[in-house]
Formats: C-alpha cells, sequence, structure tokens
C-alpha cells in the first residue's frame, strides 16, 4: 500500500499568518508515477486576507495545477495593504 500526503509549509519570511489553509489533492499522473517533491508558489494577497492570484515559481510542473488551485483557497490575517508571500507544498509517498 502507498500513502500519498502532501505538508503544507509557509516560507519563513511570510510578513503575514495563514489563517485557513486547503490541502491540495494529489495529481493522479503523480501518483501513477509514484512522484514527489516540494512546489513553491507565490501568492499575491488582498489587505483583506483573500489570495487575490498564485503562480508557481519552482517544482515539478506535475504539481503546478493542484498546488495553485490549493493556494488560491488559502486565507491570511488582514493587514493594510495588499503583499506578496512565499509558500512551498510538499508531495510525498510513503511504501
Amino acid at each position: 500500500m502507498v500513502l500519498l500526503w502532501s505538508k503544507l509549509l509557509v516560507a519563513q519570511d511570510s510578513p503575514r499568518k495563514v489563517t485557513a489553509k486547503t490541502a491540495p489533492s494529489y495529481p493522479e499522473m503523480a501518483k501513477k508515477l509514484r512522484l514527489h517533491g516540494k512546489v513553491k508558489v507565490e501568492a499575491v494577497v488582498s489587505a483583506r486576507g483573500s489570495v487575490i492570484s498564485a503562480s508557481m515559481v519552482g517544482g515539478n510542473p506535475v504539481f503546478e495545477k493542484s498546488a495553485v488551485d490549493a493556494v488560491k483557497q488559502w486565507k491570511f490575517e488582514p493587514a493594510d495593504k495588499d503583499s506578496k508571500t512565499v509558500v512551498v507544498l510538499e508531495f510525498g509517498s510513503e511504501e
């Protein structure tokens, strides 16, 4: 049995705390190929805390859609202005 998982991390220098996270789904192709790895996603966060946009800035493209879609649903603490942060998502497997 193979256990597939994803771990959610926020870059250490993130100016704002995450208040709600949505875990990414594990892509079917990655399951079939038993792929694992980290993906970096840059998110633009509004002053109210919702993600305005997100794009992958590093990692395996097989995980891109899943990672970006998940981060777009995250919520951050409110701030005075919009900000950018980099989120790291780790996809892995345990035999």
